[in-house]
C-alpha cells in the first residue's frame, strides 16, 4: 500500500493493479515519444495510431475507473444503508428480547418467590413432624422401659384396666384392690348381684414369652418358646383360678385381663387349647376390646338388679300416690257441695235484695201530701223516746 497525500493506493486491488500497468505502460510510451522528440516525422504513422487507440484506451480506463468508484460509492451507501437498517432492526430485536427476558426474569423470581415460600413451609412441617417423631420416638422407648420390667408391666396392665372399667361402670360398681377373705388382693372386683355374685378381673401380661415366641429363628427355637409361652399362660389361670374364686364370696368364674390384643390375638389363633383349659378353671381371658363388651353387658346386669331392687318400694309410692288420689277426690266433692250451698246463698240474697228494691221503688212513688195526717196513736216510732 502507498499513501500520497491523503490517497491511499492498495496494489493487492487487482484494478488497482491494472491502473499501474497501464500507467507505466503510458510512462514508458511518454518516454519514446519525447526522446523522438523532433523525430516526429520519422515515426511510422501505425506507432501514431496505436498510441492514439492506447491514449483512447487509457482514457476509456479512467471513465470506467470513475464509474466503477461511482458504483463502489453506491454499493458501500446501499451497504452502509443495509448495515444501518440492519442494526436497527437487531436494536429492535435485542430490545425486544430484553423486555421478554426481563418480563421472563421477573415471572421466574415471583415462582422462585413463591416456590421458596412453599419450601419454607413446607420444611416447617417436616420439622414440626419431625419434632413428633422425635417425640413418639422417646414415647415409644419409654413404653420399651415400661414393658420391659416387670413391676412396670404390671402396673401399665393395671392402668390400662382402671380406664377401661372406669368408662363402663358407675364408680360404685367396682372395687380397686379389693381384699378377699383369704387375705388376697384382686386387681378389680365387679360388684354384681347374685347370681352370679361379685366377680374379680386380674391383669395379667406375658409379654416376655410372647417376644421369645416371635424372636425364634428355627424350629427349635420355636417349639421352645411355644412351650414356654403356654406354661406363662396356664401359671397365670391357675393363680386365679386357685387366688379369686371363693365360693360363697365371689362368682363361679373370674376374669384374666390381657393388656395387648396381639397376644389375645396370638393365643386364640395358636393356642387354643390353653383357651379352653381356662374355660374348663372357669377363667375367661379378655382383651381390651372384648373386656370393654364383657363390661357392657355387667352393667345392664347391674341396672336390672337395680330395677328389682327398687320394685318394692315403687310399689309403695305408688300405694301412696293412690290413697292420696281418693283423698283429693273426697277433698273436691267436699268443695264442690260448699259451692253449691254458696250457689243457694248467694241466690236467696239476691232474692231478698230484689225484694227489697220493689219496696224501695213503691216508697219513692208515694204522694205524701195526698196522705191524710195521722195521728200521733197511729204513727209507728222506729226509736223510743
Amino acid at each position: 500500500m502507498i499513501k500520497i497525500g491523503e490517497t491511499q493506493l492498495d496494489f493487492s486491488d487487482p484494478l488497482m493493479l491494472g491502473l499501474a500497468v497501464v500507467a507505466a505502460l503510458l510512462l514508458v510510451l511518454l518516454l519514446a515519444v519525447l526522446r523522438l522528440g523532433g523525430r516526429r516525422d520519422t515515426v511510422p504513422s501505425p506507432l501514431l495510431r496505436q498510441m492514439d487507440d492506447l491514449g483512447r484506451t487509457v482514457q476509456g480506463l479512467s471513465d470506467g475507473q470513475h464509474q466503477l468508484a461511482g458504483g463502489l460509492k453506491t454499493i458501500a451507501e446501499a451497504q452502509a444503508n443495509a448495515q444501518t437498517k440492519m442494526i436497527q432492526t437487531v436494536e429492535t430485536r435485542l430490545a425486544e428480547v430484553q423486555h421478554f427476558m426481563g418480563e421472563s426474569l421477573h415471572g421466574s423470581a415471583v415462582r422462585t418467590t413463591r416456590s421458596l415460600a412453599g419450601l419454607e413451609e413446607r420444611l416447617a412441617v417436616i420439622d414440626k413432624a419431625q419434632s413428633n417423631i422425635e417425640k413418639l420416638s422417646g414415647d415409644v422407648l419409654s413404653l420399651q422401659d415400661i414393658l420391659s420390667n416387670k413391676q412396670t408391666r404390671g402396673a401399665f396392665g393395671e392402668i390400662q384396666l382402671k380406664d377401661i372399667v372406669g368408662k363402663a361402670l358407675p364408680p360404685d360398681a367396682y372395687t380397686w384392690q379389693a381384699t378377699l377373705s383369704n387375705n388376697k388382693r384382686a386387681d378389680c372386683l365387679i360388684h354384681l348381684p347374685n347370681p352370679p355374685g361379685p366377680i374379680v378381673i386380674d391383669s395379667k401380661f406375658p409379654l416376655e414369652a410372647y417376644e421369645n415366641l416371635h424372636r425364634a429363628d428355627n424350629k427349635a427355637e420355636k417349639i421352645v418358646a411355644e412351650r414356654a409361652f403356654k406354661t406363662s399362660v396356664r401359671k397365670h389361670i391357675k393363680d386365679i383360678s386357685d387366688k379369686y374364686i371363693i365360693e360363697g364370696e365371689t362368682a363361679d368364674g373370674a376374669l384374666m385381663f390381657l393388656p395387648s390384643e396381639a397376644v389375645y390375638a396370638e393365643l386364640h389363633a395358636s393356642f387354643a387349647e390353653v383357651v379352653r383349659e381356662g374355660f374348663d378353671a372357669r377363667v375367661w381371658i379378655v382383651s381390651p376390646t372384648t373386656c370393654m363388651a364383657t363390661l357392657n353387658t355387667m352393667r345392664a346386669i347391674l341396672k336390672d338388679a337395680r330395677m328389682r331392687e327398687q320394685a318394692g318400694a315403687i310399689r309403695r309410692e305408688l300405694g301412696a300416690l293412690y290413697k292420696d288420689v281418693e283423698r283429693l277426690g273426697d277433698r273436691v266433692g267436699n268443695l264442690d257441695r260448699h259451692f253449691s250451698q254458696a250457689v243457694k246463698d248467694v241466690e236467696e240474697i239476691k232474692i231478698s235484695a230484689t225484694k227489697a228494691g220493689n219496696r224501695a221503688r213503691r216508697l219513692d212513688s208515694f204522694d205524701f201530701e195526698d196522705t191524710p195526717e195521722i195521728s200521733g196513736g197511729d204513727v209507728v216510732r222506729l226509736t223510743p223516746k
